[in-house]
């Protein structure tokens, strides 16, 4: 434990930010770090800062609120080669934990600093001579979640409201904040800027972009082009977070919330409002409070986690008892997606590299669909080996569609062809790729790991510059690969001249397509089209299966139910 007098807290509101952003904005660079973003915005006043930490986080308490001001990730740092910890709420609206719609008791009033050791806070205020307010916070000194059933990355907090006068209190609504979620460098645009909770029902999250107003149909009149000034999501809530692409807060209140409450701040006033630099996402969980009877107590408890979106820490089920985990927000394919991290993180275990773990991953889930493979590559052999006799009824039946249809499928069952086994195996397998690609945009394991020439696998592995421009590797060795893999790979015999002349495009699109996203995703691309092509030359080794001969006088129906001569054309 620490205690400390911050000359210049780091920025709080708007209207707070104004009187020193304007000389102090600093200079945004792709590389920057964190810390350039929160460079002297901040109070009007010097706030008493108390520090609790643990081997995982360094957690900084001010007075100001009698909240948490930031917290720092030890494990993590703000910038890939240097020393200083990625903070969570370094630029923020509100410290975290703050009361944020209670005038008098609010993150505006100086709490009384009570008691402190080494792992517990005490804070206390007084509204009015009306309502006492007390604030605990207890870090658990342990980094054993095995043993302590906790873990490291997480308060335990509990406020407590008592009535000092001789009347009934009436019922009042208290909101807790969750702290803010901002850009991290040049490059982030805000995608990942989220907050979300989760119902008995459901999990939801909420964008900054959904404030933002605009959109694409705002400029024909439909849609509001003004931005939102919050969103509020009713519960009952069993938890509510705001993240970032790698890290998250999550508040797990031991009684549902009422609400969550989402806003849009723009956290840097020198920049313009265009900038999306400027704005980060923050979010307040809202409670309702019962009236309180002369002398009377009630108490708000809840488990506060600050750290890094790991889904293994989070799925812990003797930690984390309500689905915490689904703050990865993996999307429709999620099962997958856990399945595909979890299969990783051993691969990771064993080999000690994660860009060798994305390949192991990927090469396990080529060999676990190769029966899928070849039951797709065998149907559309067969399919092609049968154009001609498609070909001859398409020609013969070429007046009535119908009938036509009628002889093809008869010709299907007779030559025991499946038209859509070459396309459905393959659909089987899409769940799995699409999961790979939610799994690997968000894990923060990934954030400035190493592989090869790559020096962070969650970023594009810029080797050099030609001048402005970066020069990525992988994406442009993926486009090599899926031009050989084309080239070997047999198209399907009902593939069109228009869908075959933009399959030829394809490599270039996915190039362009993969260029600036993390090293992760094209690594995991051009590791699955090589595997692919050395799966395809064993395949094209393979002697093909013949058709079952057609019957001497095979019969089809047509139109009208009469049998017509079979239509296969003979040999010259």
């Amino acid at each position: 434990m620490r205690q400390e007098a911050a000359k210049q807290p780091a920025a709080t509101t708007a209207a707070e930010a104004n009187a020193t952003a304007a000389t102090t904005a600093p200079t945004l660079t792709a590389n920057a770090p964190q810390a350039n973003f929160a460079a002297a915005t901040g109070d009007n006043v010097a706030a008493q800062v108390t520090t609790l930490e643990n081997d995982f986080i360094r957690v900084r308490f001010t007075d100001f609120g009698g909240a948490v001001r930031d917290i720092a990730l030890k494990k993590y740092p703000a910038a890939q080669d240097r020393p200083d910890p990625f903070v969570f709420n370094e630029l923020h609206a509100d410290p975290m934990l703050a009361l944020t719609e209670f005038p008098g008791l609010d993150r505006a009033t100086r709490y009384t600093l009570v008691s402190s050791t080494p792992t517990e806070i005490v804070f206390r205020a007084v509204l009015d001579g009306r309502l006492e307010v007390t604030r605990h916070y207890t870090l658990p000194p342990s980094t054993d979640a095995a043993k302590s059933l906790t873990d490291p990355y997480q308060l335990r907090h509990e406020t407590t409201f008592r009535n000092l006068t001789d009347k009934t209190a009436v019922p009042m609504r208290v909101a807790f904040a969750l702290g803010t979620a901002a850009p991290v460098n040049a490059l982030d645009y805000g995608i990942a800027l989220k907050t979300g909770y989760h119902t008995p029902d459901t999990q939801k999250f909420i964008a900054r972009s959904d404030l933002e107003g605009g959109g694409f149909f705002s400029n024909f009149g439909i849609g509001n082009r003004d931005p939102l000034s919050n969103i509020t999501s009713p519960g009952p809530i069993l938890w509510a977070s705001v993240k970032n692409q790698f890290f998250t807060s999550i508040l797990t209140p031991d009684a549902p919330a009422a609400s969550l409450v989402t806003r849009r701040v723009k956290l840097l006033t020198a920049l313009p409002d265009t900038d999306h630099n400027a704005y980060g996402i923050a979010g307040a969980a809202q409670f309702e409070l019962p009236a309180l009877a002369a002398g009377a107590t009630t108490k708000l408890g809840s488990n506060f986690y600050v750290g890094p979106k790991e889904y293994k820490r989070l799925a812990n089920g003797d930690v984390f008892k309500a689905d915490q985990d689904k703050v990865m927000d993996y999307g429709f394919f999620g099962w997958a997606s856990k399945l595909l991290i979890t299969l990783m993180t051993w691969m990771h275990s064993m080999v000690g590299n994660w860009g060798f773990a994305i390949m192991l991953t990927t090469l396990a889930l080529k060999v676990a669909f190769i029966p899928l493979t070849l039951a797709s590559t065998k149907s559309m052999k067969r399919m092609a080996k049968l154009q001609p006799e498609l070909a001859a009824l398409k020609e013969k039946f070429k007046d009535n569609p119908q009938k036509q249809q009628q002889a093809t499928m008869a010709l299907f069952k007779e030559r025991k062809v499946n038209p859509v086994g070459g396309c459905l195996p393959q659909l089987l397998t899409i769940p799995f790729f699409m999961g790979f690609y939610s799994m690997l945009s968000s894990t923060a394991e990934l954030r400035f790991a190493p592989f090869l020439w790559a020096h962070n696998l969650a970023a594009p592995d810029t080797l050099f510059y030609l001048g402005p421009i970066p020069v990525n590797v992988l994406p442009l060795l993926l486009g090599v690969v899926m031009v050989f893999q084309m080239k070997l790979t047999p198209t399907s015999p009902t593939m069109d001249s228009t869908q075959a002349t933009m399959m030829k495009f394809m490599p270039i699109i996915f190039t362009f397509f993969c260029y600036s996203l993390p090293a992760a995703l094209s690594l995991y691309s051009t590791t699955n089209g090589l595997f692919t092509i050395a799966q395809q030359l064993l395949i094209n080794r393979m002697k093909d299966e013949e058709l079952p001969a057609a019957p001497a006088a095979a019969l089809a129906p047509n139109f009208h139910g009469k049998p017509v001569k079979n239509v296969t054309p003979k040999k010259k």
